[in-house]
Parts: structure tokens; sequence; C-alpha cells
């Protein structure tokens, strides 16, 4: 099952989420690569557009992306092998894939149903990798972003609430979590604010009117300039136990 705001709001916010998200730096992707062997099948799962699954190809790595909205799927590159499905239910067999990532997404997940079927389909003492840009709490650009957006966040999971941490805390399916951080930064002008906004998952899904209100007041957090939004990239990594 996907959660409404998922399912509706990045059905309608691919090209947005493409143009509008962030890159991972690439000291972050090369954390989890460095850990791989050559060649290594990686499975990124719910891979959205393909933000991780591109430098993960890049990097020599045989990736399937699994992602359930359709509209995202479609903007995969096809040689990650694009595949229909969720964390609680891949389309994959057991002990198939060296490694596991999630960009952006772990927070979406039914926790322990997920790591249950991750830990199924990984080799033994195979890797799980989340990946996070979070924006900086506290900077000012940020705080706007966050002044505009919160009051239309009502139940969508996010997270930066860190709850999504308590499956691992439960778990007996994987090793501690080892967690890196990287400084990094978006410039965007009025229409990437725009872009960036407008690919949030809750935005996305208002109405029409509504939407288009919210996505100029974001026009005008970049006026005829740039603006600045710091990120920190974390990466946490831990290994699947026998």
């Amino acid at each position: 099952m996907i959660h409404d705001a998922a399912a509706r709001g990045f059905a309608r916010a691919p090209e947005a989420y493409e143009r509008g998200r962030p890159e991972y730096p690439d000291e972050a992707v090369a954390c989890v690569v460095s850990r791989l062997p050559a060649g290594a099948r990686v499975l990124d799962l719910a891979a959205g557009t393909g933000k991780l699954t591109r430098p993960l190809l890049a990097a020599g790595l045989s990736v399937v992306a699994v992602e359930p909205v359709a509209e995202m799927r479609a903007a995969l590159p096809p040689a990650a092998t694009p595949m229909e499905g969720t964390a609680e239910a891949i389309p994959l067999g057991d002990g198939s894939v060296d490694a596991v990532t999630v960009g952006q997404a772990f927070h979406w997940f039914d926790g322990d149903a997920a790591l249950a079927e991750i830990h199924r389909v990984l080799r033994p003492e195979g890797l799980l990798a989340l990946l996070w840009n979070r924006r900086v709490e506290g900077d000012p650009a940020n705080r706007a972003f966050d002044e505009l957006v919160d009051p239309y966040r009502h139940e969508a999971p996010t997270h930066r609430w860190d709850s999504w941490r308590g499956a691992f805390d439960e778990t007996r399916l994987f090793g501690p979590l080892e967690e890196r951080t990287f400084a990094s930064e978006q410039r965007l002008d009025a229409d990437g604010m725009e872009a960036r906004i407008g690919s949030i998952s809750f935005i996305a899904a208002l109405g029409e009117p509504e939407r288009r209100r919210v996505l100029a007041r974001a026009r005008e957090l970049a006026g005829e300039g740039t603006v600045v939004l710091p990120y920190r990239a974390e990466v946490q990594i831990c290994r699947r136990l026998s």
C-alpha cells in the first residue's frame, strides 16, 4: 500500500522532482560504492525518477530500480531495469542482490515489513544504505521554505522527525547503523524554487487553485535572483545479519 500523499502527489510531479530535487553529493555516493565489490548488483528501492539510480550506474554497478508510482518509474534510465514494486513487496528473489539503497524514501515505508523484505532479497552480509538530503534547520532560507510548506503537511510522513529509526532500533535482522554526513547546498532561481517546492508530494497533491498559489509564493522566495538552500547529506549503512 502506497501512502495517499505519495501516490497522488508523486504521480503529478515527476518533472518537478527531477528538476527541483538536489543531487546526492559525490562523497555520499562514494561512501556507499566503496563498500561494494566491483559490478555489484544493487536494488535501488523507491527509486523515484532516478536521482540515486544514475550515480550508482555511473559507478559501474548493476542496478535494479524498483518504484511503485508509474509516472516516476517512467523517468528511470532503462539501464537500471525499472520494475514496479514496493518496499513491503519487492519483486526480486531471495538473496538476489549485494546491496539495497534507499534515497529519501524510508520514512514512507512500513519499517518492520520493509526491513523483513530487504533482509530477504539481500545476500548474506549484504549492505543496506539509506541516503538523505536534509535541509539545514535554522537557516533563514530554509525557515522561509518550511513556513510556506509546513501548513500543508498534515499527516504526511517526513524524515525530519526520525520516527523511521524505530524499526532499526527493534530489528534483529541488521547490524547497527554506521552514519556519515556531508555538507552540500542547492542554488535555485525562481523556476528552480517552484520545481523544488512543487516536487513535494503533499504540495503536488493540492487542488489546482491552491497549488498554483503555493507555487507563486515559492517563486517569490527566490525573487529575481537566486536563493541558497544549505543541506546536510546523511548516509546510514548497516549489514544484513544471518
